[in-house]
């Protein structure tokens, strides 16, 4: 008799990196011409600091253009404390050196947002579970709506309702009270959650802020009123969404995430609608959640997303 044995396997897992309590996670994020010893430079200066990187993620452009975005994630004890001579301390040796433009924040604190919304409530409502239930990595700091249908859904969910009428012939006072709201606190961002209003130039600048939008088409194809309508009468295969920060220019914004659902020759005009609204909640939550962790750097007028 043949008795056949075999080693056991032995898998070695690196395990989960522990961060202690009394450390804090930062982001680093970095644009720069691509040349020959930057990655190094920013790994060397973070390892004089004593951090410890968690991931890095990079980009390079093709060479005509030749500039590298860089996202590091890293552990840095006492990181709010020593953040100021940190910040001035990469600026000095290493930023003004490689010629990077640069920015740093915290993963510890969650980014603030405002959302502005009107009578449909999919995005909304998607946003304010999310926060509620902490799976994204931003807390709401008030909902504004040019409608008072939502308030009571906003309220159940625990967060700020104030509600801001927009007539057509008294837009720019609106506004104006708006922006009131919004600098009455600080926000890292600013959601348009089907907000079916189109802001001024003059409030995209007064904001203070960047502007998400989640656009109810897979732009540029049926850009305007009444989408899914225009789309079902083409008789369309897909329908998709769109989420863009919000410039000047009407839908012409940095595009962040796109999807889009099939649809068949049975759908009716409501499983188009509803199959629209299942995508539309999905990219903008996509989007804002890589937006609140650091992932996006706008690269002209388009994005990477690491």
């Amino acid at each position: 008799m043949t008795i056949t044995t075999s080693a056991p396997t032995l898998t070695l897992e690196r395990p989960p990196l522990q961060v202690p309590r009394s450390g804090e996670v930062a982001r680093l994020l970095v644009r720069c011409p691509d040349q020959r010893g930057a990655v190094a430079a920013i790994g060397t200066f973070l390892s004089q600091w004593g951090a410890e990187t968690i991931s890095l993620d990079q980009h390079t452009t093709d060479c005509r253009t030749g500039e590298l975005f860089q996202r590091t994630e890293f552990h840095l004890p006492e990181f709010s404390a020593r953040r100021e001579r940190f910040e001035e301390d990469f600026q000095r040796n290493v930023a003004a050196t490689w010629q990077m433009t640069w920015s740093l924040a915290s993963a510890t604190t969650p980014k603030r947002i405002a959302i502005m919304a009107s009578k449909r409530d999919h995005c909304l409502v998607d946003l304010l579970w999310r926060a509620r239930r902490k799976e994204s990595p931003f807390s709401v700091g008030m909902v504004i709506s040019n409608h008072p249908d939502l308030e009571e859904q906003v309220r159940s969910f625990g967060f700020p309702f104030v509600h801001i009428p927009v007539a057509r012939d008294r837009k720019a006072e609106a506004e104006a009270r708006q922006l009131e709201q919004l600098h009455r606190e600080h926000f890292d961002l600013v959601v348009l959650a089907r907000y079916m209003q189109i802001l001024s130039a003059e409030f995209v600048d007064a904001v203070g802020c960047p502007i998400i939008n989640i656009h109810h088409s897979f732009l540029p194809a049926f850009i305007g009123a009444d989408p899914y309508r225009r789309a079902k009468d083409r008789g369309v295969k897909l329908v998709g969404a769109t989420a863009h920060y919000v410039t000047k220019d009407l839908d012409e914004g940095p595009i962040i995430e796109q999807d889009v659902a099939r649809v068949t020759h049975r759908a009716s005009l409501d499983d188009v609608v509803r199959l629209g609204a299942e995508v539309e909640r999905s990219v903008l939550s996509r989007a804002v959640q890589w937006h609140c962790e650091d992932r996006v750097i706008r690269h002209g007028n388009s994005t990477i997303v690491f």
